[in-house]
């Protein structure tokens, strides 16, 4: 092999080796990545943080319901204890109510159906 024979072959073989060129080239491409990998990372990140309120909002919120339910339950009790006919009957006395006698109607014409009469305090009771 002489020199000139060997001088493109030396040239076709160096083109295929990597030289100082070619690391150069790869230095944007290898930051390019490296932001977008980063910012990917940061993007799961904030977002995982976003969730993770939004569950211990949830969690309030529903500690909050069961409250107010339970609240609303025992009130609807009281109400209940209050307009028992028994309770009813308890508290119109303490106001002085008295229980009426039996029903007397007024016809259209202006005649009375029953007899009238006036209420008079149960000592019964």
């Amino acid at each position: 092999m002489t020199g000139k024979e060997r001088s493109p072959r030396l040239a076709r073989l160096s083109r295929l080796v990597p030289g100082q060129g070619a690391g150069a080239a790869r230095t944007p491409f290898v930051l390019l990545v490296v932001v977008l990998l980063g910012s990917g990372l940061l993007t799961l990140l904030l977002l995982n943080a976003s969730l993770n309120q939004g569950s211990f909002e949830l969690s309030k919120l529903k500690k909050q319901t069961r409250e107010l339910t339970d609240e609303q339950q025992q009130l609807q009790q009281e109400v209940d204890g209050y307009s028992a006919p028994d309770a009813l009957d308890k508290r119109a006395r303490e106001l002085g109510m008295v229980p009426g006698g039996a029903p007397v109607f007024l016809r259209p014409d202006g005649k009375v159906v029953g007899e009238p009469e006036t209420a008079a305090p149960d000592s019964g009771r």
